[in-house]
């Protein structure tokens, strides 16, 4: 592990400790990690080294904008292997909201979820990405065996 200093200004250390309070870490150390692991997301960092991953894409769409529906269905259908889980929201009269849970490649998962993203009538979306291995096992649980596949999580560092 590597050791990093930084110095901050007085107002900034008491927002770091009155965030740290409010999401209960111990120490500024885990607290800063994760606050710069969510800004390394967000810049997009993450997905620009290839390899497996699991994700969330959170989207709101206008269900009434011109066969949106039918293309983010399409869209699905044609990278089945990455869907893990969706769930969709009626948010209101005119909004839906949608969580995807997708596993695979990254690149694969950053290139879908921009053009989900992107999809006229799509008006926020944001895709997070969580490193893993996952590995393909035929193990038995209880009495009966058959394989399926493992997302093996890399440690916080």
């Amino acid at each position: 592990m590597q050791r990093v200093t930084i110095s901050v200004s007085d107002e900034f250390a008491e927002e770091l400790d009155r965030f740290m309070r409010e999401n209960g870490y111990d120490n500024r150390s885990e607290a800063l990690r994760d606050l710069a692991r969510g800004g390394l997301d967000r810049a997009g960092t993450e997905t620009a080294a290839s390899g497996q991953c699991v994700a969330s894409l959170l989207y709101v769409y206008d269900h009434g904008v011109r066969e949106i529906p039918k293309k983010l269905a399409h869209a699905y259908h044609d990278h089945h292997d990455l869907s893990v889980a969706t769930m969709h929201v009626h948010l209101d009269h005119d909004n839906c909201l949608e969580v995807a849970v997708l596993r695979g490649d990254s690149v694969v998962i950053r290139d879908f979820s921009r053009s989900v993203i992107a999809e006229r009538g799509v008006r926020h979306g944001h895709v997070t990405f969580i490193p893993v291995e996952i590995e393909e096992s035929a193990h038995a649980h209880g009495a009966a065996g058959h394989a399926h596949r493992h997302s093996h999580v890399y440690p916080k560092g």
